[in-house]
């Protein structure tokens, strides 16, 4: 079996998985399935749930797309003439209890081939980060901690060198603080002599299914949390900064619309309810305020 087609099955099993276990703690929605074809090449199984019990909106997205790069990506990579072929899952789950955070997850693999079809270069990326409007600091360990060992089963040094990339990449430049309190990210994770494709998929696949423990204890601790208006109004500002980074910084949906992408799923991510509200301040000492701080001064959770 090929890399790509091994990495294929991989995902679609993966959704299978996250999509039963999520529809179980939500109790009230099920996932709506959208199967779709790019006129390019490829297509995907988008899988969308909304105003459920636990999750207002979520997605659970899986793509297989190919043929030829897109000019503004062959000047990106630096090639000419090129062509490509990537699958990735990528999900984002907005909840309705303002206690619980919003999730982001996304583990990809790409080719590229030359004018004759010989495979010229490959690598995998993604990762997995939390955005929490309402700080619990036993919740962000728990999550910073699943990452670590998914990591450390591979590499000891993973874990520190992805969670800086994590917080560096999810980070608002243009309001000087990050989009939640991190993760892991990682991209072009390339075979070199000392690690092989397989090692990378090895490694990929582990953080891919150390997800539902990152999250799922989060959600069943926090989704029957008492809330009032103001935590909700404070949960849709924060949701605008959200969409901000995706709309401004976020190179998969700036990736997924270069690409012809199909325009629903890529910004399925973003949140149903937001707000923006002109030079909101949070009072000072707040829970609020506390969370802020946090975003703009990075910790390391574990």
């Amino acid at each position: 079996m090929t890399m790509k087609d091994a990495f294929v099955s991989y995902i679609r099993n993966l959704q299978d998985r996250i999509c039963t276990r999520l529809e179980e703690i939500d109790g009230l929605a099920r996932f709506q399935e959208d199967l779709w074809k790019r006129p390019q090449g490829g297509g995907g199984r988008t899988r969308v749930i909304a105003n459920g019990a636990v999750f207002e909106k979520g997605g659970v997205n899986i793509s297989e797309v190919h043929g030829e790069l897109p000019k503004s990506m062959q000047d990106y990579f630096g090639v000419k003439d090129a062509h490509f072929f990537a699958c990735g899952l990528s999900l984002v789950l907005h909840p309705v209890n303002p206690m619980v955070p919003t999730v982001h997850a996304n583990w990809r693999y790409f080719e590229m081939y030359d004018p004759e079809g010989n495979l010229v270069d490959q690598w995998f990326g993604g990762g997995q980060d939390l955005t929490p409007y309402y700080l619990f600091d036993e919740d962000a360990i728990h999550f910073h901690q699943v990452c670590k060992t998914a990591c450390d089963a591979h590499d000891p040094m993973f874990y520190p060198n992805y969670k800086h990339r994590c917080d560096t990449y999810f980070y608002n430049s243009h309001r000087k603080e990050a989009r939640g309190i991190g993760g892991l990210f990682f991209d072009y994770l390339k075979a070199t002599e000392s690690r092989s494709m397989q090692d990378w998929y090895d490694f990929v696949t582990t953080v891919g299914d150390s997800f539902l423990d990152a999250y799922v204890p989060i959600v069943e601790k926090r989704q029957s949390h008492a809330f009032a208006k103001a935590h909700r109004d404070w949960q849709e500002i924060r949701r605008g900064r959200y969409v901000e980074f995706n709309l401004v910084h976020d190179k998969g949906t700036l990736f997924g619309l270069k690409t012809d992408g199909r325009i629903e799923s890529i910004l399925m991510s973003l949140p149903p309810k937001v707000q923006w509200v002109y030079d909101h301040l949070p009072a000072a000492g707040s829970e609020e305020a506390r969370l802020l701080e946090v975003l703009q001064n990075p910790k390391d959770w574990v």
